[in-house]
């Protein structure tokens, strides 16, 4: 896994502006970007692997994410008592009998021949398993969303370590790619495409209007955390003489504490996911997702099953999506469903693989860090640019005040800028495939 100097220069250029940034602006604005270059850096690698392995156009990339987001609640949020004797045993049970139904509806129609008997039964089961579910659905939930609707209104979580819900977003990531997987992956490209950006916001608008399940649009907040909180290392008399003694402010020191712990977590993951991409990337495995992307014809006759190698690769660039959704709402301490917009952040996910390097690990990796970076950065960037530009202008004047209004869409005309560039002058990205 060795490193051109090239790419070793790109990689210090970056730390030398994050490094610049604690410099000029200050260490906890550095730290918190660093967290979430790493976070992004995750997702450009699960990206990357769906769609530089193995050439899947995934643009339901937040959906993934929101579930990882939902993981992290089912798992760390104490469990409401209350509503659960209020309506859970009535919403398991509906649930239960809608999967029952789906069931029974597709072992009838794979198991007797294709005529009008077939096509009535199964429209009994459906009608009647969508009834019995709603008669057992609707009553409990609304049982559970009245119990103290101001903080709770929903069912809660396991009040586990919040940690876990990380391999526990993988995995329920991983169970929705391969139900979308096996209906979808047959579809073309562009089709795909559709497909995955409409499951994504399906996902959303549950996680949005289920109340019962993630509170909606009245968010969870309050979630635990795998680090200290601030308050009580402020408390601790051994942190503050050590913080003294540094010559650091303790509330200051604190929040670089907290920050700096989550950055070591976070690059951990980071590590781990990026040596097992590289080995998945030169072994024998890998190097027949190349090809069957390059050729899927050829690879076919070949005699390569290529929608299952599909399906492989999309559950585990998907896994690493709702890891990463975990991460992040373990870092922000909440969920907002809300924040959770497929086409804006699908879409930076996307110029992060194409600027570093679709193909690339390492260029994924280093797009995160550089298009997020940006992303933050340019807005105050532009609001300085769009100052100095109208500095001689008159107060009240028309042009003057249209430009410093525009300057909050800096950010997507930074993103189109160096995408257009990277393009034009590198278009495998700034560390291209090998």
């Amino acid at each position: 896994m060795t490193l051109p100097l090239k790419n070793i220069g790109l990689f210090a250029v970056m730390g030398l502006l994050l490094l610049y940034t604690g410099m000029s602006e200050s260490w906890n604005t550095a730290l918190g970007l660093v967290n979430m270059c790493l976070i992004s850096a995750i997702m450009a690698l699960g990206v990357n692997l769906q769609w530089g392995f193995a050439g899947l156009f995934n643009v339901g990339v937040m959906g993934f994410v929101a579930l990882g987001g939902l993981a992290a609640v089912l798992v760390s949020h104490a469990p409401v008592g209350e509503a659960w004797r209020a309506g859970g045993f009535g919403v398991i049970v509906a649930l239960l009998t809608g999967a029952a139904t789906i069931v029974l509806a597709t072992m009838i129609m794979k198991r007797k021949a294709h005529s009008r008997a077939r096509t009535l039964a199964m429209l009994t089961v459906l009608l009647g398993g969508f009834l019995l579910f709603r008669a057992l659905f609707d009553p409990s939930v609304l049982a559970i969303e009245s119990v103290n609707p101001a903080a709770t209104g929903f069912l809660g979580g396991l009040g586990l370590p919040i940690m876990l819900s990380w391999p526990v977003g993988g995995l329920l990531a991983a169970g929705a790619a391969w139900v979308i997987g096996k209906t979808a992956l047959g579809l073309r490209s562009d089709y795909l495409a559709i497909a995955t950006l409409g499951i994504a916001e399906i996902t959303i608008a549950i996680l949005k209007n289920e109340d019962w399940l993630t509170r909606g649009v009245k968010n969870v907040a309050g979630l635990e955390r795998p680090v200290p909180y601030e308050v009580d290392l402020q408390n601790s008399p051994a942190f503050v003489e050590r913080a003294s003694w540094l010559g650091i402010d303790a509330v200051e020191a604190s929040t670089l504490f907290v920050k700096a712990n989550y950055s070591v977590l976070f690059a951990a993951v980071l590590v781990v996911l990026l040596v097992m991409a590289q080995l998945a990337l030169k072994s024998p495995w890998g190097r027949m997702l190349r090809a069957i992307r390059d050729n899927e014809v050829a690879a076919e006759a070949m005699g390569k099953d290529v929608t299952a190698r599909h399906l492989q690769v999309f559950i585990l660039g998907s896994a690493i999506c709702g890891l990463a959704g975990a991460m992040m709402t373990t870092l922000d301490g909440q969920l907002i469903p809300g924040t959770y917009q497929p086409l804006r952040f699908t879409f930076l996910v996307w110029v992060m693989v194409i600027v570093g390097g679709s193909g690339n690990n390492f260029g994924a990796v280093l797009g995160g860090f550089l298009i997020w970076f940006l992303w933050i950065q340019v807005e105050p960037l532009g609001h300085w640019l769009m100052s100095w530009i109208t500095a001689g202008m008159a107060d009240g004047n028309a042009l003057k005040e249209h430009l410093l209004e525009s300057a909050a869409h800096m950010r997507l005309l930074t993103m189109g800028l160096v995408l257009l560039l990277v393009l034009r002058f590198s278009p495998r990205g700034l560390i291209p495939e090998k």
